[in-house]
């Protein structure tokens, strides 16, 4: 590894409530790294958690949340490299004269594998986004990140922030 650790592991809360219903809305959560001695933060684990989507009648509706080391201009999926986790909820009513049924799909809050971590935030800040689909008030989602403070040698430093922000 191309860094040393400098910190005990940490968890980062977070919350968010969409600003208008169904509308992306992102937050950007500042790490307060220091840039100058090429901190990062190692990602150990992120746990998401979003409030339901609205039950009606014939109608699908969903609501998605999302932890990404870069800006993003809406909810995406893991095959982006940035993106680290994301949480979906839905619910498929369209044709049934009833609430419908719900479902969920969760990025692995824990790695099944015996990974050393699940990412490395080099930038000075991730960024927190949700968004919901066909519900009827403005929905919220919340998470904690788990992750420690290292110092990377320059090398290593220089190529974290070049490949994370070449991919944003």
């Amino acid at each position: 590894m191309g860094f040393k650790r400098t910190s005990e592991p940490l968890a980062i809360s977070f919350g968010l409530t969409e600003s208008a219903p169904n509308t992306f809305t992102q937050e950007e959560i500042a790490l307060q790294l220091d840039v100058l001695n090429n901190e990062v933060f190692v990602v150990l684990a992120v746990d998401l958690n979003c409030s339901p989507p609205d039950a009606q009648a014939g109608v699908d509706s969903a609501m998605s949340a999302q932890v990404a080391s870069t800006s993003q201009p809406d909810i995406g999926s893991l095959a982006v490299t940035n993106i680290m986790a994301i949480t979906e909820r839905t619910i498929r009513a369209a044709g049934f004269v009833d609430g419908g049924v719900g479902f969920s799909h969760f990025s692995g809050e824990t790695p099944t594998a015996d990974l050393d971590y699940i990412g490395i935030i080099a930038t000075n800040n991730f960024f927190f986004g949700l968004e919901g689909s066909n519900n009827l008030g403005a929905k919220t989602a919340s998470g904690r990140l788990w992750g420690y403070r290292a110092r990377a040698d320059a090398t290593t430093y220089a190529a974290l922030v070049q490949s994370e922000i070449l991919s944003a």
